[in-house]
């Protein structure tokens, strides 16, 4: 079975995964192979392949060729942010994210209130009272605290029981490890980019990073920006080769920030999340000029301040170096 997570997969997407693979080969004996599209450039994720021995394939056509059964974890058939062919019938889904149209599987099962996708599975796992290995229970412990936050977006009776259930099988060294990995200096750089064009209008604070190395740092200042005093939400939008990529977060703990963030862009397919936590993408074109950037940068952040129905004259760049 071809086991396939979003594009540029997140420790969620990837515990989900790691954690499928092991219960596909452990209970039912069936062989599995878990492919990604796009890249996986956060630290924290590269990390937690390379010390849990995660083993995942960059995606090929070959795959789908070669497999007639495919799961998708953290993703859906209809979802942008997949490279699942139109034309295939998935065998799983398992997801958290609201449904655009209920998927096309033998199997479906979409848990809007789980918290993060790998619960599902970790669910699964503790419930058959099987041994699960350390790299295993370690990758659905990072992908639960990744998820939620620490917890803070994840204070549900089932996220908790499935954590504290996983957590004494885990490796609490290289839990710590995947969570504090060294840091490049383009990070600080970017780091720098995101401060500087930060903007606050109300209670949102927004930046433009401009090209990035890979979209993951889009959602990782997002989450950096959420913590800014006097703010409950933080958009952040980076360029990677013809697309822009959306991060939005929030500490509004009633708030549905995928749903906002699909109104935003216009297109349910192409953005998505659940709670306090969202991210999309907009195709803007291989040869789109500067002024196409900046003007679907300025839609977006004009986009959320007006469905937040934010009342603010103007926006203020706190963190703005200004020039002598």
């Amino acid at each position: 079975m071809l086991i396939l997570t979003h594009n540029y997969p997140d420790p969620d997407a990837l515990a989900s995964a790691f954690a499928l693979k092991y219960l596909l080969g452990n209970f039912y004996n069936i062989e599995s192979l878990i492919a990604y599209g796009g890249v996986i450039g956060r630290m924290e994720n590269k990390t937690m392949v390379d010390i849990l021995n995660i083993p995942v394939n960059k995606l090929t056509q070959l795959d789908f060729r070669n497999y007639s059964n495919i799961a998708l974890v953290d993703t859906q058939p209809l979802f942008e942010n997949n490279s699942f062919p139109s034309d295939k019938k998935a065998t799983i889904v398992i997801d958290q994210h609201r449904s655009v149209k209920k998927p096309k599987a033998d199997l479906n099962i979409i848990d809007t209130r789980c918290g993060a996708t790998c619960v599902v599975v970790a669910e699964a796992l503790l419930a058959l009272n099987i041994e699960i290995p350390k790299n295993v229970a370690t990758a659905i412990a990072y992908g639960i605290i990744s998820e939620t936050l620490n917890l803070y977006r994840g204070t549900t009776k089932r996220v908790i029981s499935a954590y504290l259930g996983i957590l004494p099988m885990c490796d609490i060294s290289a839990l710590a490890e995947i969570q504090n990995p060294p840091k490049s200096g383009y990070f600080f750089k970017t780091l720098g980019i995101c401060l500087q064009n930060a903007a606050v209008c109300g209670n949102v604070i927004g930046s433009n990073l401009g090209f990035v190395e890979n979209p993951d740092l889009v959602s990782l200042t997002a989450d950096f920006l959420l913590t800014y005093e006097g703010t409950e939400w933080a958009l952040c939008t980076g360029r990677y080769n013809d697309t822009l990529h959306l991060s939005l977060r929030t500490k509004a703990g009633d708030a549905n920030a995928g749903e906002i963030l699909r109104k935003v862009v216009g297109d349910s397919t192409r953005a998505g999340g659940h709670g306090e936590i969202a991210g999309g993408s907009i195709e803007i074109g291989q040869d789109a000029s500067e002024t196409k950037w900046k003007e679907s940068e300025k839609k977006v952040f004009q986009g959320l301040i007006d469905r937040l129905k934010i009342k603010a004259n103007q926006c203020s760049y706190p963190f703005k170096l200004m020039k002598k």
